[in-house]
């Protein structure tokens, strides 16, 4: 995860814009004019649709993106590309075709309730002269993307042609080609690095009933075979993502909760896309690709997830290394953030943890009870020697950090120079400050930053200390 947090991919998206219309109010009579219902509109808002959606999920985790697309020379073109702008996505690379429609879905929703949709676009297949623009306006500048990802939603934008051109171009300046396909005839992403069909849509393109892993297989091959793939991929909703390159591997879902599937296709194009810039393995990548789509299943409606929160999710799923559970101040101040914006309660507590043993383990476990999340504080080996002497720390920082960080009671682990952590504790202003019981009565730093403080009793003969006289005892 830290290699995909220091890296910014640039990917060109190609595919079918479009706008994503809301109109929001009440119901409350019917229409004397006729039986249906008279929506009352208190609020309207608009989002990138269709492809934009890839748009919006490469955006969220980082990547830097540029935009290909055939719109109309009309209103809602003019606005699709003020959206572009707004979110600093490349759009010189969209071609103006007078006779299209720029695509525009209306949908009228009242108490949580789609009434009505109403689609105002173009479907019919782009002209020739917009292939030829839009291959123009690529030709030169394609090798300076990491992957182009080919986003079909059916309006005429991706024809055969035109996918056959561009995936020729990037085969020629080794730049990978994803596709999220639509129809019934995948040839004409011929050459592509990968599609990513459902099992639906898979079913459909081979005509392979896929009920077992024979027949998952089958499939798999018969794509990759038929479409000149480097990799075949299916996406298979609860059951995970399979892959073949050279033998059938499915990486298992993770999702938790599942609220709204919609856009979650976008979401795995997008993460897929993503982390094979960033040189991952197709193994790593689908499962990058799998807590990306586990995130946004448990949001509601079309939604978009960043790289933190991929990496609270691996956490709390307890797949992460101990690595991802170490912070500086700085990420840890988005962190607290993000999590007192989500409701969540923030434990802190601190020390020097130079020998864990099952009185630290105790009092963490106790300490986390407090709240949702629990931070430890960790003295840096300098301030370990000036409060405990020069014969310490026993274990370096490094080596304490990563021990904490593996116990399930803690959520984070942030090292701190200083001989007390007050500077830490007042960025992160917790809701519970723990700390020992040996403090009753006395002054705790961090106190005027916190709302409450909890002291917790050491188990009784457990310490550092002893088990450093006992080890020299023997």
């Amino acid at each position: 995860m830290r290699i995909l947090k220091n890296f910014t991919p640039n990917i060109l998206v190609i595919g079918d814009l479009m706008i994503d219309h809301y109109l929001w109010g009440s119901c409350e009579r019917i229409s004397p004019e006729a039986p249906v219902q008279v929506v009352d509109i208190s609020k309207e808002t608009t989002v990138l649709g269709g492809a934009g959606n890839v748009i919006n999920n490469l955006k969220a985790l980082g990547a830097q993106v540029s935009a290909s697309s055939v719109i109309g020379n009309d209103d809602n073109g003019a606005e699709l590309i003020s959206m572009l702008k707004d979110i600093d996505v490349e759009s010189k690379n969209i071609i103006i075709q007078k006779s299209r429609k720029t695509s525009k879905k209306s949908r009228i929703i009242a108490v949580s309730q789609q009434i009505l949709r109403y689609d105002n676009e173009s479907k019919d297949e782009i002209e020739s002269l917009s292939v030829d623009a839009i291959l123009n306006s690529l030709t030169g500048i394609i090798s300076g993307f990491d992957s182009v990802i080919l986003s079909d939603y059916g309006k005429g934008v991706l024809t055969e042609d035109l996918c056959q051109k561009i995936i020729k171009l990037c085969n020629e300046h080794s730049v990978k080609v994803l596709v999220d396909p639509k129809g019934d005839d995948f040839t004409k992403y011929r050459g592509a690095y990968l599609l990513t069909p459902n099992k639906k849509e898979a079913i459909l393109a081979t005509g392979i009933d896929i009920h077992d892993e024979e027949t998952l297989k089958k499939a798999l091959l018969k794509l990759k075979i038929e479409c000149n793939l480097d990799v075949s991929l299916i996406t298979l909703s609860e059951d995970g993502i399979a892959t073949f390159d050279n033998e059938v591997k499915i990486s298992p879902t993770v999702a938790k909760e599942v609220f709204d599937v919609t856009g979650a296709g976008d979401t795995v194009i997008a993460s897929i896309a993503f982390a094979l810039s960033a040189g991952k393995t197709i193994e790593e990548t689908a499962s990058f690709s799998n807590l990306a789509a586990g995130v946004v299943v448990g949001k509601i409606g079309s939604a978009t997830v960043t790289l933190d929160e991929i990496e609270e999710y691996e956490a709390s799923l307890h797949k992460s290394t101990s690595d991802a559970h170490i912070k500086s101040f700085e990420e840890i101040d988005a962190l607290v953030k993000r999590y007192k914006d989500n409701g969540k309660k923030v434990v802190f507590t601190n020390g020097c943890f130079d020998i864990l043993h099952v009185g630290h383990v105790k009092y963490l476990q106790i300490a986390k009870s407090f709240g949702d999340i629990l931070i430890v504080g960790l003295n840096s080996d300098e301030s370990v020697t000036r409060l405990k002497g020069s014969t310490r720390p026993i274990n370096i920082a490094e080596d304490r950090a990563y021990l904490l960080a593996a116990l399930e009671a803690v959520d984070f682990v942030v090292p701190f120079g200083e001989d007390t952590p007050h500077d830490l504790i007042k960025r992160i202003e917790p809701d519970v400050l723990v700390k020992g019981g040996d403090y009753k009565g006395k002054d705790v730093v961090g106190t005027e930053f916190s709302k409450e403080l909890k002291l917790v009793d050491f188990v009784d003969g457990k310490s550092t200390t002893k088990t450093i006289q006992k080890i020299q005892e023997n």
